[in-house]
């Protein structure tokens, strides 16, 4: 057996992404100049910031979190240009391992998360983590287990793709829906047409990026559709644990290592006109029940493109949706016999509800329900 090859991106994490630009960025954009180049099936190490890139450490209180600068979440380590990937194929991402770190942080940023107008003040945990569980003096009493994932890993939008991203967010920002529109005051990188562009980190889109669902632990395969030649891959903002939802606006954020491998499935995207990311994943025991599960997502765009904020029904919606094409394609069900299926089989969750302006739905399908 040939070994194949294992790529380093190696981060200082000790510094914050604007004194090291040359390892990522902290927006989407098409432009945005490629660090390392892949073969499919090689291995890559990546080392990631924490998503408030070092502004929140042991010794930071609750008045850091007030005057915390959210321009620069999140710091993202890449891109990865995958060889021979071109807009229309899917690109597999294998999660071999994620390394946690010893300190984790959990905090409340006024005017952020899901119940921002019941808790308008600052507060903060910090956690150490050891032997696979966190636990913190800011609450006594509480040992989270080890479940680290990655919240933000995605590919870069198309040229076509971020003008109508860019449009649909301006247009629901008009409407009065809460979005976070592009904002040049310290983007990386520093060009200054990538800056006025380049789309902010906080919502997942049809690319991935933040989709905070905890189940992409390690052991599970996503799926994200390329838009771009060599597909581009990010990631960051790793999490040691997180409840569905995410609800205050942050899990137990830290930096963390992963360790992942690129494939492609050429063509797949377009063939099947995916627009959202799945996942692929065995059972764990603080997210699936059994087995192994597949899962569609969903988020706030509807069918003919006007994006809507922080709506769970049409991200639910979303999910079934692209769960019954699913369905369709892969195991031959008719549409009503698949929304039959996930009628008495398919668990939906709100995987997060806190980056606005679109909330992810996730739909688990067991694949043990399957004997034929």
């Amino acid at each position: 057996m040939v070994n194949q090859p294992i790529h380093h991106l190696t981060a200082d994490m000790t510094k914050p992404l604007a004194h090291q630009p040359e390892i990522g960025h902290n927006r989407w954009h098409p432009d945005i100049e490629p660090v390392l180049h892949v073969d499919p099936g090689d291995s890559v190490v990546i080392e990631t910031l924490d998503a408030m890139d070092l502004q929140l450490t042991e010794d930071s209180t609750s008045d850091d979190v007030a005057t915390s600068n959210l321009n620069r979440v999140h710091p993202l380590t890449g891109p990865v240009h995958v060889n021979g990937a071109e807009p229309g194929d899917l690109l597999e991402v294998h999660i071999d391992k994620i390394e946690p770190a010893r300190f984790g942080f959990t905090a409340q940023i006024p005017g952020f998360g899901f119940l921002r107008d019941l808790f308008p003040e600052p507060f903060l945990v910090r956690w150490r983590m050891a032997e696979g569980f966190a636990s913190s003096p800011d609450l006594p009493g509480v040992r989270i287990a080890d479940q680290s994932f990655m919240g933000v890993m995605g590919v870069a939008p198309s040229r076509n793709l971020l003008e109508t991203i860019t449009e649909r967010e301006r247009l629901l920002l008009g409407r009065g829906g809460a979005v976070h529109p592009p904002e040049p005051n310290d983007a990386i990188p520093m060009n200054p047409l990538i800056a006025a562009e380049g789309l902010r980190t906080t919502p997942p889109r049809e690319t991935g990026g933040n989709l905070d669902v905890k189940g992409l632990r390690r052991g599970t395969i996503a799926f994200l559709p390329v838009s771009v030649p060599g597909a581009l891959f990010s990631c960051g903002d790793a999490h040691f644990a997180q409840g569905d939802g995410e609800v205050c606006g942050t899990a137990i954020e830290m930096q963390a290592v992963l360790h992942c491998r690129f494939y492609l499935r050429k063509g797949e995207a377009a063939r099947r006109s995916l627009t959202a990311v799945s996942y692929l994943m065995d059972d764990s025991a603080s997210f699936a029940a059994r087995g192994k599960f597949f899962a569609t997502t969903g988020i706030c765009v509807d069918e003919n493109g006007t994006n809507y904020s922080e709506d769970a029904s049409l991200s639910a919606r979303n999910a079934v949706r692209n769960m019954i094409e699913h369905l369709m394609e892969e195991r031959g069900y008719s549409a009503q016999q698949a929304y039959a299926i996930c009628s008495v089989a398919v668990d939906l969750r709100l995987s997060e509800v806190v980056d606005v302006p679109n909330f992810v739905a996730s739909a688990l399908l067991p694949e043990d329900i399957f004997v034929g």
